[in-house]
Parts: C-alpha cells; structure tokens; sequence
C-alpha cells in the first residue's frame, strides 16, 4: 500500500547511529501542487556536529506541514527553506548566496542545500545553475571561515560534476579566468589555518575533476591518415632536428624522416603515428611530448640528442618512454576515474600552475631519462626502468611537496641507488616483523613421514622456537591449516645435539630397502637431521626451494657453510654483478683534456721475454 500523499518524512543520521524516518503527519493547505524535492542539508548540533537532515516532499493535493517545537531549530530552518523554495517557485536560497552581508549560519546551510539540490536532481542542476555564477562562489572563497570556504568548493564541485560533457570544458575555462587555482591556492592551501578533512576532501574532489577533463584526449586514438595530427609529429621532429635543410628528393626525405623518427625513440619508425593509437593514452601523450617540446624545448632537444648520440643498447627510446609516462601517470592520479567518498589524497603543487598536468610530465620524463642512465638500461630492461620510475614518483606523491620545484628536489634524492637501499630496508623490515631471520624467514615445513609404520600416510610438522634453539615437532592426522602452536608438538630437539644434516642417498630412510624404488625426484628432496646418539629426524621437501631454504638454514644454525644450489645460484649473481660493475664503461665520469704525462723509461730491458 503506498504511503499517504500528505505525509512528510524527515530522516535524521549522525555516524555511528543508525538512520531515523519521522513522519510528519499534521497538514494544512497553502503550498503549489506537484512538487516533487530531495533536498539534503549538513546541520551542525551541539551534540552531533555531522548531522544530515533528509527531507523528502510530495504534495497530493497541496499541503504544508506543521511543525512542532520538538525538532531541532537546525531541522526546523531546514523544512522552513525548503517549503518557502517551494510556495515562491523559484530558488529562493539563492538569494542569500548572491547577498554580500549575511548571516554566516544561513549562508553555509543554504550552500549545502544548493549542493544537494544539484546533486540529487537534474532539474534542479540547471535551475541552481542559472541563478549561481561561478565569480559569486569563488567571493566566499577569500574569506576566513573555513566552514563557509568548504561549502562553496562543495557547490562548485557539484556543479562540475553535474554539467554535461559539452559544458565541462567550458566551465574549466571559466574557472581558470576567475583565478580559481590561485585563488584557492592563497586563501585556502596556503592561508593560516590547518586543512580540516572535509575541506581536504573536496579539494580532492577538484583535483580528480579538474584531471577528468584529460579524458577525452586519453581515449582519442590518433587517425594515422589525418595531416593535421600528424603535423604534430613532424613539428617534433622539427624542433630536435631543425628540419629546414630538408633534402628535396622524395626517397631521401623518406630515409632521412625514418631515421630521424627511430631517433626520436618511436616505435613504429617509418609510421610514427601508429604509436598513438593505443588507448590509453591515446592523444594525450601526443600532447605531452608537443608541450614539452614548445615550452621547455632546451630539455626537449638535450633528452632527444643526448640519446640519439649514445650507443644503440643504452640509448634511452623518447618517444617510447613519453607514451608509457603518459599511461602511467593516468593510472597513478587515475584520471577518468569518479572520486573515492571518503578520499582526501589531494595534492597542493597541482594548484600552484595552470597547466599542472604538462608540468608534472615534464618534471617526470626528465625523471625517467636520469633513471635510465643511472640503471645502465638497454632496451630489454624497459618494463624495469618504468617499474622503478612509477615508485619514484609515488614515493614522492607520497611526500605531499607544496610545489613543482619541491617536487624536483624529492625526486632527486629519490635516485635509483635510494630506491634499492629503501626496497632492501623495508624488507628486511618485513622479514624481521613476519618470521625468524634464521633459516632465511622459513622456520616451519609440512613434510611426509616416510618411516610411518602405518599403513596409511601421516604428516607430522616442525617448527624453529621463537630463540632459534631449539626444533619442534609431532605428528599430526592431517595437513594443518596455518602455522601449528608449539604446545601441539610435543616432541624437541635442542640444536646444540645436531651431529650433522646429511641429504639425499645418505639419509637413513632413503638407505631403506623400502626406499630403493624412491625415484630421483623425492631422492634429490630428502635430508635428515641427526642427532645423540644415533636417532635421526627424517623429511622430505615439497619443492627444491624449501629443500634449499631448510638445508641452508640448519647449517648457519651449526655455524657450517651452506652449499645447496640456491646459494650456489645467488652467490654467481653477485660475483657476476661486481665483474659487470667493474668492467662499466666512462660514461659520466670526468676525463681529462690533457694526457697523463709519459713515464720514464726503465732502467733496463732485463724483464721483456725473447721469443724464440
């Protein structure tokens, strides 16, 4: 059965409590019929500061409630605005946004319920629209109250969320010719007081909208056959390789663009342009590398150059990088992506230039060009290179710099030596809190009891003690689900009692007759512990890598050196990463300009040896 049509409905929410609905039953006439409204306000109690009043009308035949003095006055003014809005037929709230002297109660409840009329009713959106201009909410920007300065970004936020796709891009350049950025930038970010988490909030609210206009550019794919876009291209190439000496030939002006292009670090070097036609990034990469080159042209044609003159295995691929850059730093700030409820993640330097996003691009594609030097990269170590330059630029996000040039500074502590020793920290930080750094962080095995005098097959489970001195185990009738107490393995071994750790054939329940028919495989995964007098601990690893990890492990308990393939296998790494580390090349070290003087000649020639 529906509910009667001359009922009012107010629900009242605070966190922590769960949602009350009153009905409003007490009815008089004197209100337009047909009026259908949502409205939700931010009420601010004594008692709940976070308070939401939803009031919900519909009026069949018209009908105004009577409201009693046991609401709160907050509710109270709420329901009185709303039933006022609605008698006049028009916005009336409006009003004291657009008023210059008013009370700062009334003002912030009427922005919030501006907020909610956009966001919860396209009819509403464009009516608030028409009687709200940008330049009359960027005035309660420069005030003091934080609450009321909170209240107008909300709005703001709203109406740009709310706008069509067609409108969008238009309401940025409004909001870029009212100084919005800087406005907020000098009265908000950087005025006197602390950012609350509401304001933070809707900060980050404007900063993704602000990088979801980036979008439509991001999904464009490049039309190989349109001139105008690939104009673009051939102004890139321009710019690195001042093209006006172009030979006139057809066939030689196809070589020379050909080479030029594999220069300029495309894929796809006799038709760049299909380089773009994967989504994301689509054009806006395009339009990364064009800001780059026109804007900061002098960094452009140093990254382009210096790697062009490089060996081919260590050159650095521009155009390559630019386009991966540009996909990575999309998913990073997640543009095209609705912002998170609950998010504060906002970024201050994003408001500190007008093109913040080319900007940003241009301090991370020199990141990148340093870090691929830095790592000595070749063209198989790409995926590598954007894995360490993502972190970089996280790490630094991370920070919260104020600005582009703080941003600079952070990334150049954060170099590629930096990133390998906090990689190395933060894991032997995770290994000390999650495991016993014996045994390398493996201190527990599942294994199968080959010696079992029952028919059927058991598992019994060992384990190192918190001390590392002594092992642990028992029997078990099935496979445990996570790690076994020790009070359940009833059976020790102090460590001081290991004789030895022997493997394969010469472990006791490998020399069974009843093991001769083990096949290689379970043989090369056997080791026993023995122990006094003459008893051992037998096992049988479910992998070579455990078996590794426990062989190595219980002999750096013993003090004896490990010697299972694994070890074998890391310690050729380093041996082999010291001998490539010795025999690197000069690159970026000084060299003289004069020749080291000739030294004297020996007294004697006694040394040479006569061949022959």
């Amino acid at each position: 059965m529906p509910p009667p049509s001359d009922i009012v409905k107010v629900a009242i929410e605070w966190p922590g409590a769960n949602a009350q609905l009153i009905e409003i039953d007490q009815v008089c006439t004197s209100i337009h019929p047909s009026i259908h409204l949502s409205i939700r306000s931010s009420i601010n109690t004594s008692n709940h500061p976070s308070i939401h009043a939803y009031i919900h009308t519909a009026i069949h035949p018209p009908v105004q409630p009577s409201i009693q003095a046991h609401f709160h006055p907050s509710i109270l003014y709420v329901i009185q605005c709303t039933l006022c809005m609605e008698k006049e037929q028009k916005i009336g709230i409006a009003g004291y946004v657009n008023q210059p002297m008013v009370d700062v109660s009334i003002l912030q409840r009427s922005l919030a319920i501006l907020e909610s009329m956009v966001l919860n009713s396209h009819s509403l959106y464009h009516r608030v629209a028409q009687e709200i201009t940008v330049g009359q909410l960027i005035g309660h920007l420069q005030v003091s109250n934080q609450e009321i300065q909170t209240y107008a970004i909300a709005l703001i936020n709203a109406l740009f969320l709310k706008a069509p796709e067609d409108r969008r891009q238009e309401m940025a350049s409004t909001l870029a010719q009212k100084h919005l950025r800087s406005i907020i930038l000098n009265h908000v970010i950087r005025g006197n007081r602390p950012i609350k988490a509401e304001m933070a909030h809707q900060l980050y609210v404007l900063q993704v909208l602000t990088f979801n206009l980036l979008e439509e550019r991001m999904m464009t794919k490049m039309d190989p056959t349109d001139q105008a876009q690939r104009d673009v291209i051939f102004e890139l190439r321009r710019i690195a390789f001042d093209g006006e000496n172009d030979p006139t030939g057809t066939e030689k002006r196809k070589a020379m663009y050909t080479k030029d292009y594999k220069m300029l670090g495309f894929t796809n070097h006799v038709n760049p342009a299909m380089d773009f036609t994967q989504t994301p990034p689509g054009m806006l990469a395009l339009d990364n590398m064009l800001y780059l080159a026109k804007l900061h042209q002098d960094t452009y044609i140093r990254i382009v150059l210096e790697n062009s003159s490089r060996e081919d295995k260590h050159e650095c691929p521009f155009g390559r990088c630019a386009i991966e850059l540009t996909r990575m730093l999309c998913e990073i700030l997640q543009v095209g992506e609705l912002p998170n409820e609950g998010c504060n993640d906002y970024h201050p330097m994003f408001f500190t230039h007008d093109r913040a996003w080319e900007e940003f691009f241009c301090v991370c594609i020199q990141l990148l060009n340093k870090t691929w030097k830095e790592m000595r990269a070749t063209a198989e170590d790409f995926n590598k290179v954007m894995q360490v330059v993502r972190e970089q630029i996280t790490r630094a996000l991370a920070m919260k710099p104020s600005s582009l040039e703080q941003l600079k500074g952070k990334l150049r502590s954060l170099s590629y030596a930096e990133i390998l020793r906090l990689r190395q920290s933060e894991r032997m930080s995770q290994d000390d809190f999650q495991s016993a750094p014996i045994i390398k962080g493996v201190d527990r095995m599942i294994v199968s009891n080959s010696c079992c005098s029952s028919p059927a097959e058991k598992f019994w489970f060992c384990r190192l003690s918190l001390n590392h001195k002594v092992l642990h185990y028992g029997d078990l009738d099935e496979s445990p689900q996570g790690e076994v107490p020790f009070e359940l393995l009833t059976d020790k071994i102090p460590v001081s009692d290991i004789k030895s750790v022997v493997t394969g054939k010469d472990c006791p329940h490998m020399k069974e007759k009843s093991a001769l028919k083990q096949n290689k495989e379970v043989l090369e995964l056997a080791f026993s512990i023995l122990y006094d007098p003459d008893e051992a601990l037998n096992f049988v690893a479910p992998s070579k890598y455990e078996y590794c990890i426990w062989t190595d492990g219980l002999c750096a308990l013993l003090g004896r050196e490990m010697g299972s393939d694994l070890t074998r296998s890391d310690l050729d790494t380093l041996i082999s990463m010291e001998m490539k580390l010795r025999l690197l090349d000069l690159e970026n070290i000084t060299i003289p300009e004069a020749p080291p003087p000739v030294p004297k000649e020996p007294s004697s020639y006694n040394f040479t040896y006569n061949y022959g």
